[in-house]
């Protein structure tokens, strides 16, 4: 028996007997509530599996055929991409086979085999015009090629070419990925007492397994995989695609709801709006506007939602467009997911259609370009369509919004490093043009500073940054920190320059006169303010101590690195051995004033040259 799992959703009209075949298929009544028995019809999703002539393990989805429970009908059928379609030979096509068959078409399928059940029930005429019928209704759909198998659940007759035709559509069906996230849509959630609370649903993307941390979204609540269950088997791993019961520990059974998606923590993140392309169904009676209320169904999910279209104001039957849909809680979604759109006041399936960008841009531009190179596209190729649409994005954040990896973005030649961040070089190199010419004015405005200071320029990249971007300020480190890197400025502590363009501080007229106006009066300079007065700017003052011209030993007093140099060593000599050195002696020993001898002893302390003890100080070793 092949370990590979498989799963196929039902679909047809209420009472064309899903249910009772998948009863005959696999032994198992798919049924689960009483008031399903009790009506005779299914209400919510039933499950059941068997095992086909070749060793494929199939398991059934079985769903509502009633218009009432179409949203059920949705929630099975939506993440599964192999349908077994059914239609009664003694009814023949109905109003919800239709429906059924506009649902199939619109979310796309993998494989589909259609049973024309009740074999037993009609003669061989009326069996071929049902045949035919059959053959007219998919024609133009993705179920054109199905194949149609005559069958009774009363009698065993077309069973075991059922099984054969099902064995066919696994096999020729494409294989879903299994080496990407692993996403299981919730469609089902109970407790088991000892054990905790279940979640189950269709996996997806690629496998769990026992001990992994999962997370639940939209609401982001956090659990330990407890154990996990296919088919009433335990497993350590589950691989996708396949039914999959995971026994969460640690989480409340009000924590989780159909709807929801299993998830591995920093591997998804929800959207509340994509764009996509949709198609109208067949058969529609009116147009398709933007106006009205509509339910969307992806997965499992069903949300409220608002549309609009690109470029078109109304869609007529089977009419194709781009558009941007927005809803308000959150969904886990990836480009190439399928969905539905149904009108509620008509309670009627409108348009399917695809998702292509599950976190587009804000102002979107270029729409058919933009969208019509994601048809079809890989996820690597999505994960540089990302950063080019966008300009700028977190590394961390690509493989969230694509599917592809950071490193394939990379390689496209347009994409730029910055280490937490991808960015497009035509969003980077406005920025760093932008930033570089603000440096160059900001040295010709002051010409006494170093350079514009790191905090200045940081302000001013997240001020330019695209609109569309997360506007955070450890970009903007990183794009000064690229622009460092490949010459463009030059960073001397906290400041940016332009290269080349060094400030010869000790060249200045009016740094040399400031400079010689505290050397000629030491070791009694004038005081900081008392400079001012004598014509030395406050800006000079500042330029000369950030060139080391000047040291600043207080607020109000600078000095310079000679006579710094002199003090240092005039304390190191007295506190030799360990002796402490009072103010008095080291002013007497400087020849200074306390005025000027207390300072300076201030600033060795700071420093960590010497410790206060008592009034005096110690030479620290």
């Amino acid at each position: 028996m092949s370990d590979a799992l498989h799963v196929v959703a039902t679909a047809g009209h209420v009472d064309h007997g899903k249910s009772a075949l998948i009863l005959r298929l696999t032994g198992m009544d798919p049924d689960r509530w009483a008031e399903e028995k009790r009506r005779g019809l299914t209400i919510d999703l039933g499950f059941a599996w068997t095992v086909l002539p070749s060793g494929r393990e199939v398991g059934f989805v079985d769903v509502p055929g009633h218009e009432r429970f179409v949203r059920n009908m949705l929630a099975g059928v939506g993440p599964v991409r192999l349908v077994l379609f059914v239609v009664a030979a003694d009814e023949g096509w109905k109003p919800q086979s239709e429906e059924h068959l506009q649902i199939i078409d619109a979310l796309g399928v993998g494989g589909a085999v259609v049973a024309l059940t009740k074999r037993d029930l009609v003669d061989d005429l009326t069996a071929r015009r049902r045949n035919a019928e059959i053959h007219e209704r998919i024609a133009g759909t993705r179920l054109a090629d199905a194949t149609i198998v005559e069958v009774s659940s009363h009698t065993g007759e077309g069973l075991e070419e059922l099984r054969a035709a099902l064995d066919r559509m696994i096999a020729d069906a494409p294989a879903p990925p299994t080496d990407r996230r692993p996403r299981l849509f919730v469609d089902r959630v109970f407790t088991i007492r000892g054990a905790g609370t279940v979640v189950t649903g269709t996996l997806t993307g690629g496998p769990l397994e026992v001990g992994q941390e999962a997370e639940l979204l939209p609401s982001g609540q956090r659990a330990r995989i407890r154990g996990l269950e296919t088919h009433k088997r335990s497993l350590q791993r589950a691989d996708p695609v396949s039914r999959v019961a995971v026994n969460l520990s640690g989480l409340d059974r009000s924590a989780s709801e159909r709807g929801d998606t299993l998830t591995i923590p920093g591997e998804w993140r929800g959207t509340t709006s994509f764009d996509g392309s949709i198609r109208t169904v067949r058969g529609l009676n009116h147009p398709v506007t933007a106006r009205g209320a509509f339910k969307l169904h992806a997965g499992s999910a069903e949300r409220n939602v608002r549309f609009k279209l690109y470029e078109r104001d109304a869609l007529g039957p089977r009419e194709e467009a781009f558009v941007r849909v927005t809803f308000s809680q959150p969904l886990a979604l990836e480009p190439g997911d399928g969905f539905v759109l149904r009108e509620a006041g008509r309670r009627e399936t409108v348009a399917g259609g695809t998702v292509l960008d599950p976190f587009p841009p804000r102002r979107a531009t270029s729409t058919n370009q933009r969208l019509g190179r994601r048809i079809g596209a890989t996820p690597d190729q999505l994960a540089y369509f990302v950063v080019a649409d966008h300009g700028l994005v977190r590394r961390t954040d690509v493989t969230i919004m694509s599917g592809g990896s950071p490193e394939a973005a990379l390689a496209a030649r347009a994409v730029v490093d910055l280490g937490g961040w991808l960015a497009h070089e035509g969003a980077v190199e406005p920025s760093t043009s932008h930033l570089v010419n603000e440096v160059r004015s900001y040295q010709e405005q002051q010409p006494l500073q170093p350079g514009m200071p790191i905090g200045d320029a940081r302000t001013l990249i997240v001020s330019v940054m695209p609109r569309s971007s997360d506007r955070s300020p450890d970009f903007a480190d990183a794009l000064i920190d690229r622009t460092v890197r490949i010459g463009l400025l030059v960073q001397t502590g906290a400041s940016l320059r332009l290269p080349g363009q060094e400030v010869a501080q000790s060249e200045r007229p009016e740094i040399r006169a400031l400079v010689d106006a505290v050397r000629s009066a030491e070791p009694a300079p004038p005081t900081v303010k008392e400079l001012v007065l004598l014509g030395h700017p406050l800006e000079v003052i500042r330029a000369a101590c950030a060139d080391g011209q000047l040291v600043r030993i207080s607020p109000d007093l600078v000095l310079t690195p000679g006579y710094v140099a002199k003090a240092e060593q005039t304390v190191r000599e007295l506190g030799a051995n360990g002796a402490s050195v009072s103010v008095s002696a080291f002013r007497e020993a400087l020849g200074t004033s306390r005025k000027y001898a207390l300072p300076i002893l201030e600033h060795f302390d700071q420093r960590g040259l010497t410790r206060r003890q008592g009034d005096a100080r110690v030479v620290r070793a």
